[in-house]
């Protein structure tokens, strides 16, 4: 009992410090976040008992530095960019001036949800859908009465509801894959628990938008100028590595806005730049997380989880519960689904064949719980990626992120209400 404890103070201390901090000042943004995960990382090294100090260190940097952890790091610096150079350019503006010359304003922040859920489903991901929507998102903000971290949580969410059902998505693809069932079967099985929570969503931003952008008039869009955005859409539906989606984005707007007078080469280095710069708040944030969570699991805090959660199921609705649990416990550990339903996927695969769960049950219920708690991390790179890239705190947006929130109500009412 005592191992554990130490194994998840570094859990516990910055559980203590966002608290505080939130109460204190009302909020936390992403500077002051910077410093609770800096503190965080220190209680985390000395929580390491037998080691030397270079020793304790070296864990944490192997986490801070996984391969998986700098890939988020390159689109950071990518997202950054785009975004940074386009607006300069004016092509957030047109592509929102764009928009709602086609679309009523009143039901522009609903169309947005819709078109995050949309865009997730074909590209299978739900960071690059935050990057291919979210400066169209905040351009909307600015021209509506509607707060940005509404419109925000509009894309977030949807952006989550592909990432949970889409075939080509990583914590599908994985899900299935643990679980033993086919990934026709588990969205056949899935659909029909979040296909009604996404229209209640739907339908709250509808309500909200409808009262927020009463006045909002269309102006004439430069159309030419939103050919990036255009461009990164249709490759993003195309199912193209992010990667490259954002390579050939900020390539387009280096070409369009020195064709327009936008900008010349130099012009479009220094905005780049300083969208890089933008990044670096939450590029820090996401290594600290990484050591931190790999200083958690060497001193088997993962293992006195998973023997807690799983060592008094009695019943099946006791089992669905621990399948859940262990994979929530695992993601707030990684801030990352997809490695959470790696971690876990074998013990919840037992745990289900032990009592007799449908193994489509089972991977949706994987799957699922992973991106509700994924969409609601203010540390998770969702959450970090739409808010550097609308320049607004990550906890600022948590209260607005119905479809996660309504998601998660949802398992745990079919747990409950549903019959073996």
């Amino acid at each position: 009992m005592r191992r554990g404890i130490i194994a998840l103070s570094p859990i516990l201390a910055m559980v203590v410090l966002l608290i505080v901090l939130s109460v204190y000042s009302g909020g936390v943004s992403n500077a002051p976040l910077l410093l609770i995960f800096v503190l965080t990382a220190m209680v985390a090294v000395v929580s390491v008992r037998g080691k030397k100090f270079s020793e304790r260190v070296a864990i944490f940097s192997q986490g801070a530095g996984s391969k998986d952890l700098l890939l988020m790091v390159w689109i950071f610096m990518f997202a950054g960019a785009f975004a940074a150079s386009a607006k300069e350019m004016g092509a957030a503006g047109a592509m929102v001036d764009l928009t709602l010359q086609f679309l009523p304003a009143r039901f522009a922040l609903a169309g947005l949800f819709i078109a995050a859920c949309l865009t997730s489903l074909c590209m299978g991901t739900s960071v690059g859908t935050i990057v291919a929507l979210m400066p169209i998102a905040t351009g909307l903000a600015e021209r509506t009465e509607m707060t940005v971290p509404i419109v925000v949580a509009a894309v977030v969410g949807g952006a989550f509801f592909g990432d949970n059902l889409s075939f080509i998505s990583d914590t599908t693809i994985v899900a299935t894959q643990s679980q033993g069932c086919r990934l026709s079967d588990k969205f056949r099985f899935n659909l029909k628990m979040v296909l009604p929570v996404a229209l209640i969503a739907c339908g709250l931003y509808l309500f909200m938008g409808s009262a927020a952008a009463e006045h909002t008039v269309a102006q004439s869009a430069a159309w030419w100028k939103v050919l990036p955005y255009l461009a990164v859409l249709a490759c993003a539906a195309a199912g193209v590595n992010v990667m490259i989606v954002l390579a050939i984005g900020n390539a387009l707007t280096c070409l369009t806005g020195i064709i327009d007078g936008s900008y010349d080469l130099m012009g479009w280095i220094q905005s780049t730049l300083q969208g890089v710069m933008g990044m670096s708040e939450l590029i820090l944030i996401s290594m600290m997380a990484g050591g931190i969570f790999a200083i958690i699991s060497y001193n088997g805090g993962m293992e006195f989880v998973i023997n807690r959660l799983t060592r008094r199921v009695k019943t099946y609705r006791g089992a669905e519960l621990s399948i859940c649990g262990l994979v929530a416990f695992a993601n707030i550990c990684t801030a990352n689904n997809t490695v959470a339903i790696l971690s876990v996927g074998g013990i919840a695969r037992r745990v289900a064949e032990q009592y007799d769960i449908d193994p489509r049950r089972s991977a949706s219920l994987l799957d699922t719980t992973s991106c509700c708690v994924q969409g609601l991390l203010p540390y998770g790179a969702q959450l970090l990626m739409a808010s550097g890239l609308a320049g607004i705190s990550a906890m600022s947006i948590i209260p607005y992120l119905f479809y996660p929130m309504l998601l998660a109500i949802a398992v745990l009412v079919t747990i409950v209400v549903r019959r073996k």
